[in-house]
Order: structure tokens, then C-alpha cells, then sequence
């Protein structure tokens, strides 16, 4: 897994680390029992403190993204999202919320934001299924 951070941003780094591996699981890249890098090493590589890296792997495995087995390693989780749903729902909803507002500064409408979430949840679905195609062969 590579990880591209973006410090002009404005998003904390550890928030960026998350993302990227919530998109890798949920777009197939990344598969259930595939290891994480150490902590030491990412943040090495990543020229960020191991707090940083500490603080996403922490928050993942919170939202149950990955598990954490003590002298082995964070791994992706294999089981489904131990948060209800309705908390699985105002993850999403936070996320969303910040597209609306960036989508009414830019002056896109409701209807072509409508079209625009539509067309983004196909195309990942299709990344998703070509993923899953390739990691089976």
C-alpha cells in the first residue's frame, strides 16, 4: 500500500492515512488479512512522527477497518464494521455534508451533484469489481 500525503491540504496527516486505507479496503486493493506497515518504518517513509501514524492505526481500528495483534501487526479486519449502522451513517453523512458545501461555493447544483454522486459510486463500484477480478486471477 502506498500512501501520498498532502501537508498543504489543510487535513491532519492522520486523517489523510485513514482515508487511504478505508479507499484500499473498500475499493479491493487492499484485502482482509493484508498486513499494514509497522509503524516506525511508515513514518519513516512518510517523514511524519510515529505518533501520526499511531494516531490513524488507532482510529482505524476503532471504526474497525483493521486489528491489531500485539508483537504481529495491524491487519485488515475480516469481519464487517462493528459500528451500527446508524453510526456507520453519520460517518457518511459527515463526508457528505462537507461535499454539499464545497459543491454550493462551486456553484454545482442539486441535480448535477445528484448525477455527479451517482456516476463516482459506478465508477468505484466498477474499480472495485476489476480489483476483486484481478486479486482472484
Amino acid at each position: 500500500m502506498r500512501f501520498e500525503l498532502n501537508f498543504k491540504s489543510g487535513k491532519p496527516v492522520y486523517l489523510q492515512v485513514v482515508d487511504q486505507v478505508k479507499a484500499a479496503v473498500a475499493s479491493g486493493a487492499a484485502q482482509a488479512g493484508d498486513t499494514l506497515p509497522s509503524i516506525r518504518p511508515l513514518a519513516e517513509e512518510l517523514r511524519v512522527n510515529r505518533n501520526t501514524v499511531a494516531k490513524a492505526y488507532t482510529e482505524l481500528e476503532r471504526q474497525g477497518v483493521i486489528d491489531t495483534a500485539a508483537g504481529k501487526g495491524c491487519f485488515i479486519s475480516a469481519g464487517s464494521s462493528p459500528l451500527r449502522k446508524d453510526a456507520r451513517m453519520k460517518l457518511v453523512t459527515e463526508d457528505m455534508d462537507q461535499a454539499v458545501v464545497q459543491a454550493h461555493h462551486l456553484q454545482v447544483g442539486k441535480t448535477e451533484f445528484v448525477r455527479l454522486a451517482d456516476e463516482r459510486y459506478d465508477a468505484f463500484e466498477k474499480r472495485r469489481t476489476r480489483a476483486t477480478d484481478a486479486a482472484k486471477g
